[in-house]
């Protein structure tokens, strides 16, 4: 699956945008070994830094959940669970708002260790442009381990194809010195995640929230005009805080001539 680019919002905004599923619906991928996603997240699940609890967390429902999850996808599953889905995965505990386990190999520019335990409001106050998301924090946090099932996806723009950008493991990668937006868009890549929500069977109150990360060169991830020039519209919608803290206010000028040419 790739990203859609009629999920970038025009204009811009840092917004929930969660879209209810069907409890039928598919949230994990079967991940492919030897596949450059699958090496990166051995590499992370090898050194012992894929998963985490707070003290005294039993770490066995939401593995179980999970399991269960893809047998009823119709697939068979085992774990490791970082090995077996391109996904990661985080348990949410409405009641408290908190991120009481994670598993996470291929983070983008956050460190897991730095969010397990924190209340919904604090795993977001890094985030430029939050305010709506923190307002309506504990509400979301109710809906989505309310026993349903959602969806919600997000996307920026990077010079790295590397898979995981834990902040501690890798610096951020510099964007090419390439003057010429042809050129320049050629050394880029859209980056995308889907995020979704489906519940803990037997213990109310709880959701697994999983992220899949999805890499696309970017000229490749712009198929049609209408792509280039909505990405356009949405780039060029960002506010200053929002493209300081993705990074891209460097790159922004040279991907926008490269997408108005794209989408003339």
């Amino acid at each position: 699956m790739s990203f859609d680019l009629a999920h970038a919002a025009v204009p811009f905004r840092m917004q929930p945008g969660l879209q209810r599923l069907d409890s039928g619906a598919r949230h994990l991928t079967p991940l492919a070994p030897g596949s450059p996603l699958w090496q990166e997240k051995n590499r992370v699940v090898a050194s012992g830094a894929s998963r985490l609890a707070v003290p005294g967390f039993d770490p066995q429902a939401p593995i179980s959940a999970i399991l269960a999850r893809a047998r009823s996808e119709g697939f068979a599953a085992h774990d490791p669970i970082e090995l077996a889905f391109e996904e990661d995965f985080a348990l949410l505990d409405g009641a408290s708002t908190t991120l009481p386990w994670l598993c996470v190999s291929v983070p983008s520019h956050w460190a897991p260790e730095d969010k397990l335990g924190l209340a919904f409001h604090s795993v977001h106050a890094p985030v430029a442009d939050n305010h709506a998301l923190v307002a309506a924090g504990r509400q979301l946090v109710q809906l989505v381990t309310g026993g349903g099932h959602f969806e919600r996806f997000v996307w920026t723009l990077t010079p790295s194809g590397r898979y995981d950008q834990h902040p501690r493991r890798h610096g951020r990668e510099p964007w090419p010195a390439t003057a010429e937006p042809v050129g320049f868009a050629g050394q880029c890549w859209l980056r995308s995640e889907r995020q979704t929500f489906f519940p803990v069977p037997g213990v109310p109150g709880q959701a697994i929230f999983t992220i899949r990360v999805m890499l696309q060169p970017l000229p490749d991830a712009v198929r049609s005009a209408d792509d280039a020039r909505r990405l356009h519209d949405s780039l060029a919608s960002m506010s200053d805080a929002v493209l300081e803290y993705k990074g891209l206010a460097p790159a922004r000028e040279r991907l926008l001539a490269w997408l108005a040419h794209r989408g003339a």
